[in-house]
């Protein structure tokens, strides 16, 4: 083949890569917006260290409050923040915007620094409550609600430990305080 022929093949391929690609058309806008949409068709993934556990639970860190709205319209029904109101990027009323999204808000504030077992307790009994709910769990960072979710995936689901630890550590490896704690917990389970 001469120049002008590899030329206007390269030109076709591109133009053609183009239309695929480009915003401007569905199938360009639908490759385009998967990249951060999730299987439900929802934005959740750009909620910090989100992480579906099932189809009917999921961890994260502090949404926002338009990701709230966005969680409401995955079919959510409980938030459980386990989260302080003073932690980093608390937002002062989000009991009132998640139940005036038609969820239902628990609140369980576990301290950073000494997480105890009243507070494991605590989160086992609002998720046992709610056992055949569309649950959101978070708190600042996705933190302290992987390692809650650890223990409650070990000790109600009979997950498997390795899914489990493995999930943890995909958001995190536990600092000394936290190892501690789950490894207390499991020998309480």
């Amino acid at each position: 083949m001469d120049d002008g022929w590899l030329q206007l093949l390269g030109g076709i391929t591109f133009l053609i890569l183009h239309l695929i690609f480009s915003a401007k058309t569905e199938m360009g806008t639908k490759l385009f917006m998967n990249q951060f949409i999730n299987q439900d068709g929802d934005r959740l993934v750009e909620i910090i260290n989100f992480l579906p556990i099932s189809d009917k639970l999921a961890t994260a860190g502090q949404p926002t409050v338009e990701q709230f709205r966005e969680i409401a319209d995955a079919g959510y029904e409980t938030v459980i923040n386990l989260a302080l109101p003073t932690s980093d990027g608390a937002i002062a009323n989000e009991a009132e915007l998640v139940q005036s999204l038609g969820m239902e808000y628990v609140a369980i504030p576990v301290l950073w620094e000494s997480p105890t077992m009243e507070d494991f307790s605590q989160f086992l009994q609002a998720m046992d409550k709610r056992q055949n709910q569309k649950i959101f769990v978070h708190c600042a960072k996705n933190m302290r609600v992987s390692a809650f979710v650890y223990l409650y995936r070990r000790s109600r689901l009979d997950c498997p430990p390795e899914q489990a630890i493995a999930d943890l550590h995909k958001i995190w490896q536990p600092n000394e305080i936290w190892q501690n704690f789950i490894d207390m917990s499991i020998g309480e389970i």
